[in-house]
């Protein structure tokens, strides 16, 4: 998605996933049909892949171009059969890359059989589409989906895509990528655009710039971002690919502007900031904001949670309105550190659902996640033992961070949602890689303990709030906590702050088109799942 589009509410949500993945991460080349697909060669997820039964693969694609090129193949028969297979080492195992000489037809019967063997509504993809109407795998993947809506009328599957493999790797083991350290917003955007900071990591390039929550862009390296046509420079100027990579971005703080230069540099996300307890007439309230659920998290949301056991915390607002997800293992450690070992012990986190093919083998316990009672080294966690909660959530609010509210709601913790809808995504799935290509194609929802999982609209929030950028997250004037704190203990939701608390938001804008982050990758979008023992 280009910055000079408007958006139907549900194009942010593919761009803060897909579109970071082919637009913002430098993989349009994906959409311009360069790639392909290679069964098992890296960047593939965390379930024990069964194969199908299936004959031994071909060593060589002498298949391509010929007999039906439609007829759906069991997907072990052409895995790895590449138009430009790799050479080398795959830095992930240690071994040789598993890609043999093969034709784009072998690539686009791969993608047809993985889809046709895992994809969760593989009996509504259209049966009418042929694969030499589509001139590369990816372009092909991109349409073997449901064309089904939700209740609102959205696309069922608006979560379909594909990424680099090796990028993918480099991203999933890691977690830094080049940057400036500062997440952008859109307020607006279609023109006159509206592109604010939503918040900055600390020790960053831009946090060391002193650039702030709620700055808005107004040009990027000389280029109009309000009004301007050149979409191009601006997204290069918005989503470095290379450390030490500069550009300019003139600034408007408050009344005045200014111009800074920012270099590139690895960025390492906070996940857990603003940590504090609130003192209010009934009682003291914790605070925190949650960004992404990846690994170095668990760590900082245990060192939270025990210090509001030392404030004696009686209420807790849990922040996760740009909290796209990650992994459910950390998800599961949240919910239990909200709640209490009582109302956790033998109960479901969250189940997998899977299509009726059950397509990885996996029995029934191996489906489920439990709400974990300690860290990954085994220590017990800290509870707050809550029966409520406030999540501020919005648009931004997806997968893994709707885990959490679906979860806790499952075992009768009540979670009251102050700010807009979520994004609706029950969904997750384990990357396949093939020929160099890793593909994102739903293979399961998740359900709760109460086998609830219907929420592809997402969630209504029950005190809709706008974000609001004039004050820093954690601030208790903060429109969004400043709703949850006046509501703690039964009152009513602020009816004004809807209408004031974001800057340049026009009567005719509805929840659904609040700002949304611009720069997601699929880690920071996803519901991303521990390796689990093979069947048997």
């Amino acid at each position: 998605m280009s910055l000079g589009t408007g958006h139907a509410r549900e194009t942010p949500r593919f761009t803060a996933s897909a579109a970071a993945a082919f637009a913002l991460a430098g993989v349009v080349c994906a959409l311009a049909g360069c790639g392909g697909g290679g069964g098992g060669g890296g960047g593939g997820g965390g379930f024990p892949i069964v194969a199908p039964p299936a004959a031994t693969p071909p060593t060589s694609g002498g298949g391509g171009g010929t007999g039906d090129d439609d007829a759906i193949l069991a997907s072990s028969t052409v895995a790895g059969l590449c138009a430009a297979p790799r050479s080398g080492v795959n830095p992930e195992t240690g071994l040789a890359y598993p890609d043999k000489t093969g034709t784009l037809t072998d690539e686009k019967r791969w993608v047809r059989g993985w889809i046709d063997e895992t994809y969760l509504w593989y009996g509504e993809v259209p049966a009418t589409l042929k694969a030499a109407d589509y001139a590369t795998p990816v372009a092909y993947f991109s349409v073997l989906k449901t064309p089904a809506l939700t209740a609102s009328g959205r696309a069922k599957d608006r979560f379909h895509y594909v990424y680099d493999t090796e990028r993918y790797r480099q991203l999933s083991q890691n977690g830094v990528a080049p940057g400036y350290g500062m997440e952008f917003a859109f307020v607006r955007n279609s023109r006159p655009r509206d592109l604010r900071i939503a918040f900055t990591e600390p020790g960053s390039p831009a946090a060391t710039a002193g650039i702030a929550r709620g700055v808005k862009v107004l040009e990027v390296d000389g280029v109009d971002v309000v009004n301007g046509t050149n979409t191009t420079a601006i997204n290069r100027g918005l989503s470095p690919t290379a450390v030490g990579e500069s550009h300019s971005f003139k600034l408007q703080e408050g009344s005045t502007t200014r111009t800074v230069t920012l270099a590139a540099a690895s960025v390492t996300r906070t996940p857990v900031q603003n940590v504090r307890s609130i003192d209010t007439g009934s009682g003291r309230v914790g605070y925190l904001l949650f960004n992404d659920h990846i690994t170095t998290s668990e760590s900082q949301l245990i060192n939270a949670f025990n210090q509001f056991r030392q404030d004696g915390v009686q209420d807790l607002v849990l922040d996760m309105r740009y909290n796209g997800g990650g992994q459910l293992n950390i998800a599961s450690r949240l919910a239990s550190m909200v709640s209490s070992s009582g109302a956790t012990s033998g109960k479901v986190f969250e189940r997998l659902v899977f299509n009726d093919k059950n397509p990885f083998h996996l029995t029934p316990a191996q489906a489920v996640i439990p709400f974990y009672g300690t860290s990954r080294t085994g220590a017990t966690l800290p509870r707050l033992g809550l029966s409520q909660v406030t999540v501020l959530a919005g648009p931004d609010t997806c997968s893994a961070s709707e885990s959490v509210v679906n979860s806790l709601r499952g075992i009768d913790v009540k979670v009251n949602l102050v700010g807009g809808a979520t994004c609706g995504k029950p969904y997750g799935f384990s990357p396949q890689d093939n020929c160099g290509t890793s593909y994102f194609a739903i293979q399961f929802q998740g359900v709760n303990n109460k086998n609830f999982g219907d929420y592809g609209d997402g969630f209504a929030p029950d005190c809709t709030v706008a974000d609001d950028f004039d004050h820093a997250l954690g601030d208790p004037a903060e429109a969004r906590l400043a709703a949850a704190l006046a509501m703690r203990g039964g009152g009513a939701c602020p009816a004004s702050t809807s209408a004031k608390a974001m800057p340049g938001l026009e009567k005719s804008q509805t929840l659904e088109e609040q700002p949304y982050l611009l720069h997601r990758t699929p880690l920071r979008e996803i519901r991303l799942l521990e390796a689990v023992p093979s069947p048997g």
